[in-house]
């Protein structure tokens, strides 16, 4: 990854080589920089800041100044919210949804775009699109099994697994077949946050991070 303006770009061989993704929701600016100091002790890299939080823009300029991860933009669900991400300093874009004209901005801009899908047609609509990666949303309530079978039509496509994926599973989702993986709510809860207790965040994101590198080891 290189630093620019807006910190750190996307590093597409870093991101498949480390498969994690990390979900802010809800995060304020008061303890933003806690949690990302956190975020990067316990190893991860890249971190979305969703723009259904208060001030995402803002808190996106910031975290580019606060630390040396590659910040993204996520509920990204419209052109304009592509491009007022896009210009407050966010490297990718992450959505629950494919939206094709923010396929295409992504496109044009060289930004790496995860549009959301669940279904087989979803799913190959999405990454016919252009997506970087398709992310399976909620993969929780189809469970390992359901990407693992999805992996057998579409063995090219690039799935990252994201809702409900924790430290007692990821290993099943990457033995299913996930390129990426995303923690969110459950190690990043508002409260959590809010609260200041950036080393209980830490601790469980190195938990989280171990069994991916255990599996990556072994790749």
């Amino acid at each position: 990854m290189s630093s620019g303006r807006y910190g750190l770009d996307f590093d597409t061989t870093l991101f498949k080589a480390e498969r994690v993704m990390g979900i802010l929701r809800g995060v304020d600016n008061h303890s933003l920089g806690g949690v990302l100091q956190a975020a990067q002790a316990g190893g991860l890299r890249f971190i979305e800041i969703t723009l259904n939080t208060d001030n995402a823009l803002a808190l996106i300029e910031q975290a580019n100044e606060l630390a040396s991860l590659c910040i993204g933009a996520g509920t990204v669900l419209s052109l304009e919210q592509a491009r007022l991400a896009h210009s407050a300093g966010a490297r990718f874009l992450v959505a629950p949804t494919l939206n094709e004209e923010v396929s295409n901005f992504c496109k044009d801009q060289n930004i790496p775009y995860f549009p959301g899908a669940l279904t087989p047609t979803e799913i190959e609509k999405a990454w016919s699109a252009g997506a970087f990666m398709v992310k399976v949303f909620p993969v929780e309530k189809m469970g390992a099994d359901y990407l693992k079978m999805i992996k057998g039509p579409f063995q090219d496509i690039s799935l990252m697994a994201v809702g409900g994926v924790s430290a007692k599973n990821v290993s099943e989702y990457l033995n299913a077949g996930a390129s990426a993986v995303a923690m969110g709510g459950s190690i990043f809860s508002p409260k959590r946050m809010q609260d200041r207790a950036f080393e209980v965040i830490q601790k469980e994101i190195q938990e989280f991070m171990l069994p991916v590198k255990e599996f990556c080891s072994k790749k």
